[in-house]
Order: C-alpha cells, then sequence, then structure tokens
C-alpha cells in the first residue's frame, strides 16, 4: 500500500522562505547603503552621469 505525503502548504512555504531571503537581503542593503563611502561613490556616479551631457 503506497502511502502518499501531503503537499498541502509547501508553496506558502516556499514563499514564506523566499520572502525572508529578500527581507535579508534588503536588510544587508540597507546597512551598505549607510556608510559614507558607499554614498560618496553612489553620489559621484550620479554627478558624472547626469554632467556627462553638458561637457
Amino acid at each position: 500500500m503506497k502511502t502518499i505525503k501531503s503537499e498541502q502548504g509547501s508553496a506558502t512555504a516556499e514563499y514564506a522562505i523566499a520572502t525572508m531571503a529578500a527581507v535579508g537581503f534588503a536588510g544587508l542593503l540597507v546597512v551598505i547603503m549607510r556608510s559614507d563611502e558607499v554614498k560618496k561613490l553612489l553620489y559621484d556616479l550620479v554627478m558624472k552621469a547626469l554632467t556627462l551631457g553638458s561637457q
């Protein structure tokens, strides 16, 4: 006699795991973005892109 395991709720669990991974990644990005070096690097990159056409 075969026993069939129920997969009910497995999709929900997978979504929960993916959501938690995304939240963890977002938290890591927040920590990185708060550093002064990264802020300066991004600021310089944006300013260079904006002034590229005016030269």
